[in-house]
């Protein structure tokens, strides 16, 4: 298909909503680039031929029709001169010139819009391209950043995961400290407990300062 062909195809197309409906448009955006580049070369390689042919065109129309008026002018110098067969000459010639006509004004109003279709094109290709290239770093970012924060998603919530680890330490301090306390209670219980004679004993077997002192002169005696 030739780049004309190409060109409702080029004109319509929108670089943007391309790129909205891309699942990695990071990706897409390099491949967007090589075709718009590809289709501007392109342009640019049959823009020059495209309007080499309109000004042809538009050359044989403008000749064709100063043949018409400048054998008209001199048919009607002929008839003026009381010439009449020269002057069938030369309506005869203008006469074929306009026969042409229909089909010159016609080559060259194609010509003409081929040469439009081409430019529109060329500026068309230039805008997206350089559009696109605005947006490449600004796209790329953007999707590395929504990858990440996919991702961190599956992971899961890193807050929720360490609230849950500080929880299964709290549980096992307060396990240790309860099984601390079993082990000093038993203990405890192993201990053979004293009568309440023995206690009453200790009471009265304490010494005083009193007592200190009488047994000190006893001793002395």
């Amino acid at each position: 298909m030739g780049i004309l062909e190409r060109f409702s195809t080029i004109m319509k197309s929108n670089i943007n909503a391309l790129l909205d409906k891309c699942e990695d448009p990071a990706k897409m955006i390099d491949q967007y680039l090589i075709d718009l580049k590809e289709n501007l070369a392109e342009v640019k390689k049959e823009t020059a031929g495209i309007i080499a042919i309109e000004k042809q065109c538009a050359r044989q129309f403008d000749e064709n029709e100063a043949g018409i008026k400048k054998f008209q002018d001199l048919a009607k110098k002929a008839v003026d001169s009381g010439n009449d067969g020269d002057a069938r000459v030369f309506i005869g010639k203008y006469k074929e010139l306009e026969g042409k006509s229909p089909n010159l004004e016609s080559n060259r109003n194609t010509a003409a819009e081929n040469a439009a279709h081409m430019r529109a094109m060329h500026d068309k290709l230039v805008e997206d391209i350089q559009a696109l290239e605005g947006r490449k770093a600004q796209i790329k970012s953007t999707v590395a950043i929504a990858k990440t924060t996919e991702k961190l998603n599956k992971i899961g919530d890193p807050t929720g995961k360490a609230s849950a680890i500080g929880g299964k330490f709290s549980d096992m301090e307060e396990k240790a400290n309860r099984m601390l306390d079993e082990a000093q209670a038993k203990i405890e219980l192993n201990t053979p407990a004293e009568s309440a004679a023995d206690s009453l004993a200790k009471e009265y077997s304490k010494a005083t300062d009193g007592d200190i002192e009488e047994e000190l002169k006893r001793l002395k005696g």
